[in-house]
């Protein structure tokens, strides 16, 4: 890509490189410790799944059980396998006389590590398969109906019941939509288990669990086999379960997750430690699924000033991209975050987010960005409403976004209705056909307004990281320095979660999915 805002490039590796000095050390700390969430995670890909009799995830059972006879430190997989060996039961059947109270997992014996291990990569094995050939079952799919080039019109439902949900998603892939993001219900980020079944009574949005990811993307395939199109999946694996969730996905063929630890520190006050722990797992399973995470950094303007903490925006995007490459995440999964969120009374201000967009898309050239719609300044003045959502619409074909959320003109009124979202995917549409090589055609003036402005983003951003180096992102978290939000390293939700490893630990997932990586 041509550069269209003169950026310099020796302003922008030397931010990167921070960014990547950052992640690295923040690393450290990540693979000395894992936590009830990946324990978990590794007792569902396992094969262990359902309920007991008190209606607790057996997965939750299985973790309590090893976390009561201080047995975490060495992993789950640990005490599974060792039990396989014991019983020559599968983990699901050794989970279920678990809850019964029929086995105490770290009461038995202990086998050779080598043959523990040997005997629950078996199964890893298996689990791992299955995430492999749904990944290639999207790569046919996608092979078979093609792909679109131009942006991704992605919208949301979100009625509580998840088969209401497939009739509004169908409804919005004949409309012409290409993502379907499943809202999660409100609060779930802070459960600390995952609930089980088909449900019908969210709100604000459905529960994410298995049974919804599998039934919606059945329907997803459905309609897509009518329209010869393949409709992207996309739901939320960030809070106290981020990795739990991220295995449910791949073992459903999810395509998109919302998938970003900062998201939970800033604005659901969930601990530092934990959710960088858990995003790590998260975003390995992803990588290898095929899965393309979007990031949050689009939120950080809801609470702080989109002209002064637009630098907060890039300098998260950095850091996000180097986390994502240590778990294995191609730049083409990266769905880096950002927002159309200025003051619409700003003089200039369709300036400054045309020069914010470019300059994102010029940094991560190979991303699938994902651009978020006005939500700050909407009102109930639909129609201005309307018009902002235009201005956002012309930035995302003019700056060759990839996923862009439809904002809706009712935004500030209600959860948007169906014919909402049909006028916005109707508004899209037609801005993104009459414009669609418009930004091929334009050059930016020379040291002019939006050159200027990306310039003084970058160097803001790089001077953010420069400090962040020196201070690390724990402290730089505590002082408040994402979307004016203060965190303490030891305070907020799941911190008595955190386990230090043992020398013995084993994740068999790890080396499977990432090749190596302990």
């Amino acid at each position: 890509m041509k550069s269209k805002l003169n950026l310099n490039w020796e302003i922008v590796n030397g931010a990167r490189q921070c960014a990547k000095n950052i992640a690295e050390d923040t690393q450290k700390f990540i693979d000395k410790h894992t936590t009830v969430a990946v324990e978990r995670t590794i007792c569902r890909l396992l094969g262990i799944d359902g309920l007991d009799e008190a209606g607790v995830p057996l997965p939750n059972v299985v973790v309590d059980n090893i976390r009561k006879g201080n047995g975490l430190s060495a992993g789950a997989a640990v005490f599974i396998g060792n039990a396989m060996i014991h019983t020559g039961l599968t983990p699901q059947k050794i989970a279920e006389r678990v809850a019964k109270g029929e086995m105490d997992l770290t009461a038995l014996p202990m086998n050779d590590m080598f043959d523990i291990k040997i005997e629950v990569s078996k199964i890893a094995k298996e689990s791992v398969e299955r995430i492999r050939k749904n990944r290639e079952k999207r790569e046919e799919l996608l092979k078979k109906y093609g792909d679109k080039k131009g942006p991704f019109l992605y919208v949301i439902v979100a009625t509580g019941n998840i088969y209401e949900d497939i009739i509004q998603a169908k409804a919005a892939a004949r409309q012409g939509a290409d993502i379907i993001a499943v809202i999660r219900t409100t609060g779930q980020s802070l459960l600390d288990y995952v609930p089980y079944g088909a449900t019908t009574e969210g709100f604000g949005g459905t529960f994410a669990t298995q049974e919804n990811f599998r039934l919606m993307r059945k329907a997803l395939d459905e309609v897509g086999e009518e329209l010869g199109r393949y409709i992207r999946l996309t739901n939320y694996c960030s809070g106290l379960c981020m990795p739990e969730i991220a295995a449910m996905g791949a073992l459903e063929r999810l395509d998109v997750m919302l998938n970003d630890a900062l998201y939970g520190i800033l604005f659901r006050d969930i601990n530092m430690k934990r959710t960088l722990i858990d995003q790590f797992f998260s975003r390995v399973i992803n990588g290898f699924a095929g899965v393309i995470i979007n990031t949050g950094e689009d939120n950080y303007l809801t609470t702080a000033d989109a002209v002064e903490e637009a630098h907060t925006v890039l300098a998260s995007q950095l850091i996000n991209e180097q986390f994502a490459l240590m778990a294995g995440i191609p730049e083409e999964q990266m769905g880096l975050g950002h927002a159309f969120e200025m003051n619409p009374n700003l003089k200039n201000g369709f300036l400054f987010e045309l020069a914010q967009a470019q300059m994102a898309r010029e940094i991560f050239p190979k991303a699938p960005l994902k651009y978020m719609p006005p939500t700050k300044f909407m009102t109930g003045n639909i129609f201005r409403g309307h018009i902002q959502d235009a201005l956002f619409n012309m930035v995302t074909i003019m700056t060759g976004q990839k996923i862009h959320l439809l904002g809706m003109l009712t935004e500030a009124i209600h959860t948007p209705f169906m014919q909402d979202r049909a006028l916005s995917i109707e508004n899209a549409r037609y801005i993104f056909n009459n414009m669609e090589s418009f930004g091929d055609e334009i050059e930016f003036k020379k040291n002019g307004i939006i050159q200027k402005r990306a310039d003084e983003v970058l160097n803001k951003a790089y001077e953010l990281l420069k400090e962040i180096e020196k201070e690390g992102l724990f402290r730089t978290i505590e002082q408040g320095k994402f979307a004016n939000v203060k965190r303490p390293i030891n305070g907020g939700k799941g911190l008595d979660g955190v386990v230090e490893k043992g020398q013995g630990y084993f994740n068999p997932f790890i080396e499977l999915m990432l090749g190596g990586r302990e």
